[in-house]
């Protein structure tokens, strides 16, 4: 499954292709760019540093087999929302 194109137009949101979802299925969508006035979400020194060292631990995290699986880490995530 891909991720399908969508876009707005007088503030609905417009999907013109097919999916293979099935009815009913929730989405939840982001822009690919920040909006017109928002400010970018750059980080500063410290954070991009915190950044680093958190992909890193992810790493060795993977590496050492300190993992789930992702339908359990999606199911996790969703249960936030």
């Amino acid at each position: 499954m891909h991720a399908p194109k969508v876009r707005v137009e007088n503030g609905r949101i417009q999907i013109d292709e097919p999916t293979d979802l099935p009815n009913g299925t929730e989405l939840c969508l982001l822009p690919l760019a920040p909006l017109a006035g928002e400010p970018v979400n750059e980080l500063d020194d410290e954070e991009r540093a915190e950044l680093h060292q958190a992909i890193r631990e992810g790493f060795e995290d993977a590496k050492a087999g300190r993992t789930i699986p992702a339908e359990q880490w999606l199911a996790e995530l969703r249960s936030r929302l």
